[in-house]
């Protein structure tokens, strides 16, 4: 099962973390994107090369201290098909040196249209009897909201072709309470959708007591990661908003169960983006991102044993 493979990464790296690769083009080392330009003009394929050697060189770096990396499908769809492409090439190139995709696609829609989606990134189809995948990612992250006509869809390519999914539970950004933490009948309605999320997973659980169908659940909101880690026993969560976004090693440990697993934590710009800030200015991009990983591993590592969550 994905989800085993996920958890065996995490243990043997000792390292419960994903890197977003969400890259600005702008914020790149000015070398890179330099050669770039000189190579094929202040054109969309310029910035998509320049993202893929980026994106290369740090997955080359990284892959041996964290098990997963997370593609934000919205930066590379901004630079049309080079971006895709790029995205595209990203994913192959991660998962050929042993790391698990997560696409970040938040994909969703009513059934035949999620039935696309799915096929396109999970699932396969069939062109005159041969059988072709098209971005072929691990995991995708998907929105539950417009019922199980749309999240079936997923599933089904979930249990066909060990794949996985990390529904929308509790977003990390600041107005998702507007609608997430609305109360419906005496429940929020994020209590709602984890309910939802919780019957699906339950019935595919692996040997680590989870199943590859997870929650996206944001380290921006500890208290109600409390809630919903006690109403999920056997979801995985997905946690963004480490670093950037204001959520440290403290803010997480709810997210993990009594022995330290069930969840995974994403950083991107506190990452991939290192080199600019000053603490590893002296750094060049790949060495910074390196030790901002390490720093955060051991951050969350150290706040997981502070409360006898310890699962190495």
């Amino acid at each position: 099962m994905l989800m085993d493979r996920l958890m065996d990464r995490i243990i043997a790296l000792k390292s419960p973390i994903v890197v977003g690769l969400d890259p600005r083009f702008e914020n790149l080392p000015e070398d890179l994107r330099t050669r770039a330009i000189s190579a094929h003009g202040k054109t969309p394929k310029a910035c998509a090369e320049a993202i893929l050697e980026f994106n290369k060189a740090l997955i080359d770096t990284l892959c041996q201290v964290v098990p997963a990396v997370k593609p934000q499908s919205a930066f590379y769809e901004l630079l049309g098909v080079e971006g895709v492409r790029a995205y595209d090439e990203t994913c192959r190139y991660a998962q050929s040196k042993g790391m698990i995709v997560i696409g970040d696609v938040k994909r969703g829609d009513i059934g035949s249209t999620a039935l696309g989606y799915s096929k396109a990134y999970l699932g396969e189809i069939s062109i005159e009897g041969e059988a072709f995948r098209a971005f072929d990612n691990d995991f995708i992250t998907i929105n539950p909201y417009l019922g199980d006509d749309n999240t079936k869809e997923f599933i089904a390519d979930v249990d066909a072709c060990d794949k996985g999914v990390f529904v929308l539970v509790k977003t990390s950004n600041p107005s998702s309470s507007q609608i997430q933490n609305l109360r419906v009948e005496g429940k929020a309605i994020y209590e709602i959708v984890a309910g939802q999320v919780e019957a699906w997973s339950e019935k595919r659980v692996g040997k680590h007591g989870y199943s590859s169908v997870g929650a996206v659940v944001g380290a921006t909101y500890p208290a109600e990661a409390k809630v919903l880690r006690h109403i999920m026993k056997t979801t995985c969560f997905l946690v963004p908003g480490y670093g950037a976004q204001g959520g440290g090693g403290a803010d997480i440990v709810e997210c993990f169960d009594v022995k330290g697993l069930g969840a995974i934590v994403n950083s991107s710009r506190g990452i991939i983006f290192a080199f600019q800030n000053k603490s590893y200015s002296h750094l060049n991009y790949t060495d910074a991102a390196l030790r901002a990983t390490l720093d955060m591993r051991d951050d969350i590592n150290d706040n997981l044993e502070a409360v006898q969550k310890k699962y190495w």
